[in-house]
């Protein structure tokens, strides 16, 4: 069977080159005679791999010396409880930006450990938007201010990083990062699942200031924190060492691509397309203010709801999969993370027009 254009928002889209080679090397990594899965997280052959991972993500991303680097399990998700047991006392101030769904999960959670603020909040615009960062009501003495820079679901993202004097900024990078060129060094910790844009699920990515490592609370599970994981190399149990291969095998193909600025550019371009198609049609629409729209997750609506399961059908006919909108907001999404290639865009493109044509 011929490979379909996958749009999931995740577990997304890998791309075809790393699936390849990953294919090449699964029966014997490098002439060890064994899998990547076979062999111990101990052993000189997975050192290899996840020391390589380390510095090739460092190098697209340009992380400073005094970052660490963790490659964790559990997904985002779980660090929505890690990062206040980590970083704040049990009635420290924490505050949260919320523009979207996975904001407020994140918030949820972190009531559960701390004195928790919503100091913005997009629900007035139902999360179409990002509100005015001058009318954010902020705490000056904050353990950190939290924010989730796209929101995959409803397609909302910060195009820039807010500033946070004196209170460290904390990100949930999950469906954005290594999409273009980021300055780490804005950030006290950074945070991402794998499987938009760094590999498979079962992986999580954090990147978190040396000054906040060492501070987590005495009741804080040995998995969750930060300074014990960084001490062990990440490796305080089995790592998840098939994905952390994968996502090695990613980053060398994002470097291979020309790094972190030619995928910017060519998001760029994808994104500009797609929603340029919809904004040209009377029968697509988008919902997102346009300053605010998403280059990774691109949600839309037919004109007649009744045609969406028809839209689907036909879509998925040509070869085209995972349109459907998340359940919580319905229509239409598109995800074209880093390894959808803009003629799988304009793939889509065409395929919206001929369905206005004959449906519109």
């Amino acid at each position: 069977m011929a490979r379909v254009i996958n749009f999931s928002a995740g577990p997304a889209a890998l791309p075809v080159p790393v699936l390849e080679r990953a294919r090449d090397e699964m029966t014997d990594w490098h002439g060890c005679g064994m899998s990547v899965m076979e062999v111990s997280h101990r052993g000189p052959e997975f050192k290899a791999i996840a020391s390589k991972a380390e510095d090739d993500l460092r190098r697209l991303l340009g992380v400073p010396d005094n970052y660490r680097v963790l490659f964790l399990q559990g997904g985002a998700t779980l660090q929505f409880s890690a990062i206040p047991l980590n970083l704040a006392a049990p009635n420290a101030l924490v505050d949260y930006v919320v523009t979207g769904s996975w904001g407020k999960k994140a918030v949820a959670e972190a009531r559960r450990y701390a004195n928790t603020a919503v100091v913005a909040d997009g629900a007035e615009g139902n999360y179409t938007g990002i509100p005015d960062p001058a009318s954010w009501t902020r705490r000056e003495h904050a353990a950190y201010l939290h924010y989730t820079p796209n929101e995959t679901i409803g397609g909302v993202e910060f195009h820039d990083i807010p500033d946070s004097p004196g209170v460290p900024l904390v990100a949930d990078f999950s469906s954005t990062i290594l999409s273009r060129p980021l300055d780490v060094s804005r950030f006290g910790l950074i945070y991402a699942g794998a499987q938009k844009n760094i590999g498979p699920a079962g992986l999580t990515i954090v990147i978190v200031d040396e000054s906040l490592l060492g501070h987590a609370r005495e009741t804080t599970p040995a998995m969750l924190d930060y300074s014990k994981q960084a001490d062990a190399g990440s490796m305080s149990n089995t790592p998840p060492t098939y994905a952390w291969y994968i996502a090695g095998l990613v980053f060398e193909w994002l470097l291979e691509q020309g790094g972190l600025e030619a995928m910017g550019e060519k998001n760029r371009e994808k994104a500009a397309r797609l929603y340029g198609a919809i904004d040209q049609s009377a029968f697509y629409a988008n919902p997102v203010e346009p300053a605010a729209r998403s280059w990774m997750n691109v949600p839309f609506t037919l004109a007649d709801p009744a045609l969406d399961s028809r839209f689907l059908e036909l879509a998925g006919a040509a070869g085209l999969k995972n349109l459907k909108g998340h359940r919580s907001v319905g229509g239409m999404r598109a995800s074209i993370y880093n390894a959808i290639p803009l003629e799988h865009v304009e793939t889509l493109i065409s395929f919206m027009a001929e369905f206005e044509r004959r449906h519109g």
